[in-house]
Parts: structure tokens; sequence; C-alpha cells
């Protein structure tokens, strides 16, 4: 069963977690303070034009102004064609005022990147309001819902000027919901062109919606069964984002109001706490680990204590393909991207390797994001891309360490002592120093006093230079400071323990996003004015119904759906044959059965009987009568058979079953149909008491004694259409 858990007890922190069971399959998390900008919609200044890199540069309110490149800037903002990139920079002039939507957030030291082509994500449809070239039917969708959707396309109402593109979640929705949500986009665009041209640059124009409307839109599926939220105001949200938008998983929503923490009860808090740390442990005893550098992340997977396997390549192939799902997994709980080397444990095997490589092809399809996959290397190593949809998790909480910057690792007291020792020496030796100050941890700063201090007292007889060793405790390895003094002139001369520099004290880095001022967007939370129309199941849901209905209608496609809910019988091999012949050809698929021949005037009737008669009607004679012959039976108890017999009740109600030789008198005898295929409701009657009367002259018989016990039992009215 699958969830989606929504914890908002803690201001600070808003997680959405997707689970199967108790398996964390998906997660997302949001800091208030730093909400995503990601599809933000800004109006911004063209600060710099840098033909060097065709692109611009754009202030739209943050301290890291936004990068522009020309393919991405809309011929209306151009004063020339635009034809050319290099012609470019005459068609755009700094301090022009542009509509910018971010592509991708800021990252380190690089700006965000931007776009002028904006698009607005729905829950069905994705709207590009100003590049009609684009457009399409998501790459997930595939087989016959794609020529559908085309066809569904063509039905909407689009403008000229807009282009768009049918979302995963709209393949099995009608027109009429595909045309709500396209209203609604449009609305909005025409809001956000509204609101950008009331106010000067820059400033916010559209902010996304925050993380549980944005899981609701991309995440609820059908196959999700439960939306629990453990805090009233962020369930409120969620139920009227329900009600407007999704009224048909209104009822999937509930507020968590028990004493145990919500994501305690589904065992997923240590699930979550490991998609932080480097390592992570296999099922069978192996670990994969995560490294992060400035160009791409690497993935190493380690055999470790994973010893189930009948010899090394057996335990090396068992332990890669664990590491293919787990490495999936991790991906989408940390929101990595960019490029990754995954490093698999090495296989002697052609066949072991491609395995290995469609596990783990298999285990990304869940994925949202887009992923590209290179093959295993002669080396091991296999090379994949993934797309950045929104800041990884260690971005979004994480912080760079202060005294490693980074790096991970630190050089030990005796390398950075020695490393500080020859740069006093290269500073002493300088023309003009008369004094050398090194400021050092205390650690440091014990060792060269007592192991080298021979060596300073060295120096300083020799370079006629004076060296002060100053411990700090503000100081941690590797940090220290090297001061050169070229005169003492006009120094004031103080004892050496006061001249140790005090710790500057300095705001964290925590507490200056905390009191960030908030952007306040001029266009959020804008929902749809009616709610969404609700899908009929009965005549929608299908693609042979749709097709269906396009072919006979509306009317009937309902009536036929009707009564396939009601009687709820599965057709056998003899009853479809049987069937083939009582069809109406008019409006109808020749291919497909439909006995509904009780509904039907005896003209009708007459007609169908005669066509093709010398044909099809005489396969399917003998297909029954072969079947009655091999198998009397069986197929007595059929509702198929009995209908024939029911035709049949002008005969001698003591005549045997026709054999193959009978085919001719059969068809003869449906040429001229017999008053009893369209009596009125007093029918059945008359045929059970005659039924009764050929029951007693045919006892001596056990075949026809079997026929005629079962067949009264049965109803005889239901002969209505099944197909």
């Amino acid at each position: 069963m699958k969830r989606m858990l929504i914890n908002a007890t803690q201001p600070e922190e808003l997680r959405v977690a997707l689970v199967d069971g108790q398996k964390l399959y998906d997660f997302d998390i949001e800091v208030p303070s730093k909400e995503q900008k990601k599809s933000n919609i800004y109006k911004g200044i063209i600060t710099r034009v840098e033909p060097s890199l065709e692109a611009a540069f754009v202030n739209y309110g943050s301290e890291k102004h936004g990068f522009l490149p020309f393919k991405e800037i809309a011929p209306e903002y151009r004063s020339g064609d635009g034809s050319d990139n290099k012609s470019t920079k005459a068609n755009i002039r700094e301090g022009q005022e542009i509509v910018v939507q971010i592509e991708k957030e800021e990252r380190g030291n690089k700006g965000a990147a931007l776009t002028t082509y904006v698009s607005l994500a729905g829950t069905y449809l994705v709207l590009m309001p100003n590049n009609p070239k684009a457009g399409g039917i998501s790459r997930r969708i595939e087989g016959d819902n794609r020529s559908e959707l085309r066809e569904t396309m063509a039905a909407l109402e689009i403008p000229e000027s807009m282009g768009l593109i049918i979302r995963t979640a709209g393949s099995d929705k009608s027109a009429e919901e595909l045309q709500w949500d396209l209203n609604y986009l449009m609305q909005l665009w025409e809001a956000i062109d509204r609101s950008s041209r009331e106010q000067s640059a820059p400033f916010l124009v559209f902010q996304e919606s925050n993380v549980i409307i944005r899981a609701l839109r991309d995440h609820l599926r059908g196959d999700i069964d439960e939306i629990l939220i453990d805090q009233e105001a962020a369930f409120k949200l969620a139920h009227n984002f329900l009600k407007q938008v999704m009224p048909h998983n209104l009822q999937k929503a509930k507020l968590y109001e028990d004493s145990v923490p919500l994501f305690s009860r589904y065992q997923i808090e240590t699930q979550i706490e490991m998609a932080y740390k480097r390592e992570v442990s296999l099922p069978s005893g192996g670990s994969i680990v995560i490294d992060h550098t400035e160009a791409l992340t690497s993935i190493d997977i380690n055999s470790a204590r994973a010893t189930k396997g009948s010899d090394i390549e057996d335990t090396a192939f068992n332990t890669n393909l664990e590491a293919s799902d787990e490495i999936a997994r991790q991906l989408r709980l940390r929101d990595l991207g960019g490029l990754f080397v995954i490093d698999f444990i090495d296989m002697m095997s052609n066949k072991n390797q491609r395995e290995v490589e469609n596990r783990l092809r298999d285990a990304l399809k869940i994925d949202r994001a887009r992923i590209q996959t290179g093959r295993i290397s002669r080396f091991g190593l296999m090379e994949m891309s993934r797309q950045r949809l929104r800041p990884s998790l260690g971005d979004s909480t994480q912080l760079t360490c202060p005294r490693c910057k980074g790096q991970g690792t630190i050089r030990n007291v005796e390398s950075v002592t020695l490393a500080v020792l020859r740069l006093i020496e290269e500073d002493a030796m300088k023309k003009g120093t008369e004094r050398v100050i090194a400021h050092l941890p205390i650690d440091c700063a014990t060792f060269l006093l007592n192991e080298k201090r021979a060596t300073l007292q060295e120096l300083e007889a020799r370079l006629q230079v004076s060296i002060v060793v100053l411990p700090s405790k503000h100081l941690e390895t590797p940090a220290y400071d090297i001061e050169r003094i070229k005169s003492l002139e006009g120094m004031e001369d103080k004892p050496s323990h006061l001249q140790i520099k005090e710790d500057d004290i300095t705001v964290p880095e925590f507490a200056k996003q905390a009191t960030a001022k908030a952007e306040r967007a001029a266009v959020k939370e804008f929902l749809p004015d009616a709610p969404a129309p609700v899908q009929n199941k009965k005549t929608s849901t299908s693609l042979i119904q749709r097709f269906w209905h396009r072919l006979v209608g509306q009317s009937k496609t309902q009536d036929t759906a009707e009564s396939t809910t009601k009687t709820g019988e599965t057709k056998t091999r003899s009853a479809r044959n049987n069937n083939r012949r009582d069809r109406p050809t008019g409006g109808r698929n020749p291919r497909r059965n439909n006995n509904n021949r009780r509904g039907e005037n005896p003209t009708q009737t007459t007609d169908i009987s005669s066509i093709d008669e010398n044909k099809q009607d005489t396969v399917d004679a003998t297909t029954t009568a072969d079947n009655a012959q091999n198998n009397p039976a069986s197929t007595s108890e059929r509702p198929a058979r009995r209908n024939r017999n029911r035709r049949r009740s002008p005969r001698n109600t003591g005549d045997k079953r026709p054999e193959n030789n009978n085919v001719e008198g059969e068809n003869q005898e449906r040429a001229t149909p017999s008053p009893t295929n369209v009596t009125n409701d007093d029918q059945p009657r008359s045929y059970n008491s005659e039924f009764a009367e050929r029951k007693q002259r045919a006892e001596g018989s056990e075949a026809q004694s079997t026929r005629t016990t079962e067949s009264p039992a049965a109803n005889p009215a239901p002969t209505a259409s099944e197909d």
C-alpha cells in the first residue's frame, strides 16, 4: 500500500515522504527560510551583455545576477530579427527590463540559469505561453495512448501563440478535463502578464507552490491510496487544493492525530538519516560509498562482508544487483543531479554485466528526472547523468565544514608546523624584515617551541630577525596566520600574551538566513475558479470503450457499459460462435459479438439472418453443431445453447439436436425467424411448459434427461447484449 506522508509539525522543516508499505522510495524537504526558486518568474533588468559568452547577466533581485543565454531570449525582447547569435548583442541592451523564469537554482559560485520561455506546470498539462513551436506529449507515455492523446490535443482550444505539453498524469484524462486545466493555466498566465506590467524591475512576479502543493501535483497518482498529514494548517491547505484540482482524490487525505510521530509509525526516520550519510549498507553485507566532487559524483561499490555467493563471480554479481536498486533509490532520496561514475565490482562475464545494466535501468524508470546511462566499460565503470530537479538534500540542509573548507581531510600537526617553519624562514630572509609573528593553534605552537626550538634560535641568529610564536585558542589545525613587520618604529611594545588576536564574533550562517527578508510574489497560490470535472469511468477509462464510443455513439456505449456491469458473465467460445449469427450489422463492428436480439423488431431480425447466408451462417452453424456433437452435456449448460433451443420451439419437440448434415435446414429456419424471438414477456412461461412436456416424453434417454433437467432451472429471459 503506497502512502504520501506529510510532516509539518516543526516550522523549520517541512518534509514529504512517499512510502510503499514501510519502504521509503521518495523524499522531499523544504526549509521555509530557503524556499526553492526554481520555476519562479521574475521581472529583471539586463545589467551586462557578454558576446564572448553569448549570454547576458540579469539582476532579478538576488545577490548573484542570473545567467541568460542568447538562445533563451524570446523574439519579443529583441529589437532586430535575431537570426544570428553574433548580432543578438545589438538586439538587446543594458538596462532593458525582461521577464525571466529560473531554470536552475544557484549553486556555489554559479548564479541561477534563466530563460524567457516561460513554462507553467499544471496538474495534467504544461503551458508555454510564449513558445508556440514547443509542445507535445510526455516521453513517459508510450504505445497507443500517444496517438489517442494527439487526437485529444487537436480537440483542445489552444491559442496559436502558445505551446502545450501533456504530462504523464494526463494520459488517461478526457478532453474536458484537459481543457479545464488549460483554461486554468491561461488564466494564470494572464494574471502573471498583467502583474509584470504594474511594477518596475526587479521584483518577484510569480512564486511556485510550496512543497505540499508540488508533492500533490507531481506525485499523487492513482496508485497512492492514502495521504496522511500531521498538522491541521497543512491539512487544510492540501484539502483546499484537492477540492479544487483533484476532487476524486479528496477522500484519500486524512489528518493524522496519533501521539506517535507520523514518520516513526512507518519506520522511515532511520531510512531518512541514511540519506545524509556517505556510506549506505546493502542487505547482503556490501555497501555503496557516495562522494561528491566539483565535476561529478562518484559511487563506489564494496563487497565488504558479502560472502553468500558460491564463488567470487557470483558474489560480485549479486552485490552489484543489490547496489543497482539502492543507487537508484538514493539518487531519488538525495535528489542528486549532474554526472555520475559508478564503480561496480569487476565481473568477468559479459552476460552478468548486461544484467546489471538492465537492472539499473529498470530501477531508474520510476524516477521523474531525465536520466541517461552508458554501459559498463572494460574498467568496470559506468557513466550516467541525471537531471537536477531541485536543490539536493545536501545543498538544502548541509553546510560546508568551516575547518576543512569542504575538502574532507586536514593536515596533521607535524605537517602544519613544518610548513609554518619554512614560511617563517622565507619571510625572515626578505630584505627589511625586522620581526615575524606567527599565530598558531595551541598544539602546533607547542610542537614548534619544543621540538623545533633550536631551529628557531638558529634562524634568529643567522638572519638577525626576531621571531614571535603566539598560541591561540581560537585557531584550529590547519589554520594559522603569519605577519611580517618591516619596521618596529611607532609600534607599541606590548607583552607577547597581549598580542594574541581575539576571536572575531561573527553572525552564524543559519542566523543570517533566518533574518533574510522573504520575497512577496505578486501572484501566489493561484487556484482555479471551478473544480476539476469528474471523469465518467464507465465510458472514458478504457481505450476500447473510447474507440467504441467514437464508432457507435454515446448512448449505445453507456447502455453497453451498464449491461456489462449488471450481467458480469464471461462468454465461452461456444456462446461467442452462436451469438455471431445474431449480431446487427448497422453501426456495429462486424468482428464484435452482439446477441442483442430480444429488443429488436421482426423485420430487422429477418434482415440480419439473411445476410451472407451461404457463408458466415454456415460456418457458425457447423462450428456449433460440432461442439454439440463432441460434448452435448457441457454445451447444454450454456446460456447461448438455450437461446438456440428457444428459437427452435416450433419444431417437433421430440426431435434430437441437428448433426452436421442438418446445417442447411438450420440456415433455412434462421432465414424465417419464429415468433418466439420477438414475443412479449409471457413467452418464457409457454416455453417452460412446452419444455416440461418434452421432458416427460424423453425420460428414457439419459442425455435428454440431463438437458431437460438443467435447462428449465436456468432463467431464459436474460438474452441481452453481453458485449
